[in-house]
């Protein structure tokens, strides 16, 4: 096969984008949107949200380089299916690839202006510690949950390059917005956790799950939990607009849906049910940030 065609496999079983692309694009647009809303500002030129998706779009492209050069000795042992293990791609080529999109970033927020470059820097400079595990990969590795805070770590910093986009230009962001980027972390954590609440015929070994950690009902109460936080804080934003009932409903309706979802994997940890946390995890965080960039400009525009 062609290097491309070999590159298509790979993002079609590591980093799909048929479900990426969405979830990134809504994220980077609400982001921008959210924090020229609470300031009160015009909506930044198009420009801007085009730099914004790519950037971060190579972001997420980097951690999944940055997750196969730390996992590398535990999927060539425990998950030789994988395409690198496999041989469908190389390690070298994928990193590679990873280096060559760093210029073309810096070019980017460059482009964009007012400082914008060093949050970039910061984002990678945790990413970069995320990639050699901060130097203590046996400490960490034993201390998952520390592990998990961490690692999530790196989505607001994500975030607040993003929304930099809009308002470093006037010097400052307004202080509700923290609130949004507190939902980037939480968030966060309830797609990590969501995408690791497995079955047990799922496990496999030398594979750290949250299951196989807690167990499936302990597992599904601390993601409902974060997906609890993730409602408040979505509720804070909706205050922070001033359409707080609105934004009260959606996340109380979305919550509902979590702990029913949940309820069902903890009586009943099936490989269905397995399929069924991821997807409510992805629908959780996509409805998240829709409802915060977009929902206070469709009220607002109303008569």
């Amino acid at each position: 096969m062609s290097v491309l065609r070999r590159l298509w496999i790979y993002q079609a079983e590591r980093c799909p984008l048929a479900k990426t692309v969405p979830l990134l694009a809504c994220f980077s647009t609400a982001s921008i949107t959210l924090s020229a809303v609470l300031a009160d500002r015009p909506l930044p030129a198009f420009s801007a949200y085009l730099i914004g998706f790519t950037l971060v779009f190579i972001l997420f492209f980097q951690l999944r380089v940055a997750d196969e050069v730390k996992d590398g000795e535990d999927d060539a042992q425990y998950r030789p299916e994988r395409p690198i293990p496999r041989g469908l791609v190389s390690l070298r080529l994928i990193v590679s690839l990873g280096i060559a999109t760093i210029p073309l970033a810096v070019f980017l927020a460059l482009a964009q202006g007012s400082g914008l470059i060093w949050l970039l820097v910061l984002t990678w400079v945790w990413l970069s510690a995320m990639t050699f595990e901060f130097g203590v990969p046996a400490w960490l590795k034993a201390r998952p949950v520390l592990y998990l805070l961490s690692h999530m770590a790196i989505m607001p910093l994500i975030d607040l390059m993003l929304t930099g986009i809009e308002w470093l230009p006037h010097g400052s962001a307004t202080p509700a917005l923290w609130l949004f980027i507190a939902l980037s972390f939480s968030n966060g954590c309830v797609l990590e956790i969501g995408r690791k609440l497995w079955a047990p015929e799922s496990e496999l070994v030398g594979v750290d799950t949250y299951f196989g950690l807690w167990g499936p009902k302990r597992a599904a109460f601390i993601w409902l939990i974060f997906a609890g936080i993730s409602a408040t804080l979505l509720i804070g934003v909706g205050i922070a607009t001033g359409f707080a009932f609105a934004f009260a409903v959606i996340a109380l309706a979305g919550l509902a849906a979590c702990l029913i979802a949940t309820r069902s994997y903890a009586a009943n940890p099936t490989p269905k049910a397995e399929k069924q946390m991821d997807t409510v995890a992805g629908l959780w965080v996509f409805g998240c940030y829709a409802t915060a960039g977009f929902l206070p400009l469709a009220l607002g525009a109303l008569p």
